[in-house]
């Protein structure tokens, strides 16, 4: 068996999943911050012994590495590297655009990512379906850009996905039908989807490094940019 753990910090809402060989045995949501990263490592630790994990017993740790929440992000790749130095415990880093795009509904052929990076731009990634509509292929990997010319150069119809649409509404046309708004509790990931595209990540043997595993930013936070700019 298989035993696994995934974590998703990258959103406004965090998420821990405990799976054996693919089944989710639990889930469990809270806010992020800061002030929540000790919840972090006590679910954990509770989740794991009530599937009767120690934690040494655990595979693989399966981690959304952005791009999104810098504190987020930060706090959920240093345990997972702190995780895998003390017990051998092998990581995969998977990015949160894949885990986004998973939300969208089994109709969609086109989406698009909408996070909200602020200053007007979005961190975002367009995907396709695949001929035979069985996965997602990516057509334009995560980046900075504005929703704006994301659509300009995307075909219709297309799905947007992510907490930053309401942040980005304007930019959809009001008489553009092809782009399709998902639903609220679409856009949010979940770590029990980090589980599913980690599981076959590992399968292709796709583990990362922890000494060279670091968060997807695209660009460095808001404090460090205006810090450089300083000099």
């Amino acid at each position: 068996m298989t035993r696994a753990v995934a974590i998703e910090t990258s959103g406004r809402i965090g998420s821990i999943a405990v799976v054996a060989d693919a089944r989710v045995i639990s889930e469990v949501t809270f806010p992020h911050g800061l002030q929540h990263a000790a919840q972090i490592v006590r679910i954990l630790d509770h989740e794991t012994r009530q599937a009767g994990w120690l934690p040494g017993q655990i595979d693989h740790l399966h981690v959304s590495v952005g791009p999104g929440s810098f504190t987020g992000l930060r706090i959920a790749v240093t345990l997972a590297k702190t995780m895998s130095l003390a017990t051998g415990v092998k990581l995969v880093a998977v990015p949160t655009v894949r885990v986004l795009v998973e939300n969208a509904p089994v109709e969609a052929r086109r989406a698009l990512i909408v996070l909200d990076a602020k200053r007007g731009q979005i961190f975002t990634a367009a995907f396709e379906r695949s001929a035979d509509a069985a996965d997602w292929i990516e057509s334009e990997p995560a980046h900075l850009d504005t929703l704006a010319a994301m659509l300009a150069r995307s075909p219709r119809p297309v799905h947007v996905v992510g907490e930053g649409i309401p942040y980005h509404r304007s930019a959809i046309g009001p008489g553009d039908q092809g782009v399709v708004v998902t639903p609220e509790e679409s856009w949010r990931a979940r770590a029990s989807v980090v589980a599913k595209i980690g599981a076959q990540m590992a399968m292709r043997g796709e583990f990362a490094d922890p000494l060279q595993l670091a968060p997807i930013y695209i660009r460095l936070p808001e404090a460090e940019e205006k810090w450089a700019a300083r000099i």
